[in-house]
């Protein structure tokens, strides 16, 4: 499986993921024209793209995306917070699986102030299995078989404490994003046994220490760990 990250945090987020016959992109978080430079301005090749809410750090390129030929997919209540229609726009409902050439995508509700987020569980017929989630408190749902995860660890208690000292921005961290100790949690309650590598996505710039994560994910798992910023 390829995994190439071409941008991931608040800032915007969109990521590349082939498993050498169905291209996919996960997120339009970020201009077009870094998206076509990021691809190598192949964007044409891609099956689909992905898109998990409809904040801007995740949707923002989701309407030249469309315009370019390329089906979009995503829950009802993101396409109608972002507006979206036409034949390019495929609507999909959480825990029903749906298939993008030689991907099997099963959605499932992510837990974040948005329309209606998902995350995504894909597997291909290399008996690859990815899970994909990020801006999310947690997640509700147990995976067996994962050979890769790109998920979310975007900050840690102990730091967001100590650098946030509103209460209200704290409380809306809390509740949209998945610290540190709830992934070590999340990973030690499912099944690693077949995971390949790891890659930690949406990490604060205030409330992260990436060389932290990354160290403390490989001592519990004993998995690469690739940090995507």
């Amino acid at each position: 499986m390829e995994i190439k990250i071409l941008a991931s945090g608040s800032s915007g987020n969109a990521y590349f993921v082939s498993d050498g016959k169905t291209p996919l992109l996960l997120e339009a978080g970020i201009p077009f024209r870094l998206i076509q430079q990021g691809l190598n301005f192949e964007v044409s090749r891609l099956a689909g793209c992905l898109i998990s809410h409809e904040h801007q750090d995740h949707a923002k390129a989701a309407h030249e995306i469309m315009r370019a030929g390329i089906d979009c997919y995503m829950s009802k209540g993101t396409a109608e917070a972002l507006r979206l229609q036409g034949h390019r726009l495929h609507i999909i409902e959480a825990l029903t699986q749906f298939h993008i050439g030689t991907w099997a995508i099963k959605p499932f509700q992510l837990h974040h102030s948005a329309a209606e987020p998902l995350g995504f569980l894909m597997a291909n017929q290399s008996h690859e299995k990815l899970l994909f989630a990020t801006d999310t408190a947690y997640i509700a749902h147990r995976f067996e078989g994962l050979t890769h995860l790109m998920i979310e660890a975007n900050y840690s208690l102990p730091l967001l404490k100590d650098n946030t000292p509103s209460s209200d921005l704290r409380r809306s961290i809390l509740q949209d994003h998945m610290s540190l100790e709830t992934l070590v949690g999340m990973l030690r309650a499912n099944d690693l046994s077949k995971v390949e590598e790891i890659h930690l996505l949406h990490l604060s710039g205030n409330n992260s220490d990436a060389d932290m994560f990354k160290r403390k994910v490989q001592e519990i798992t004993g998995k690469p760990v690739y940090l995507g910023g």
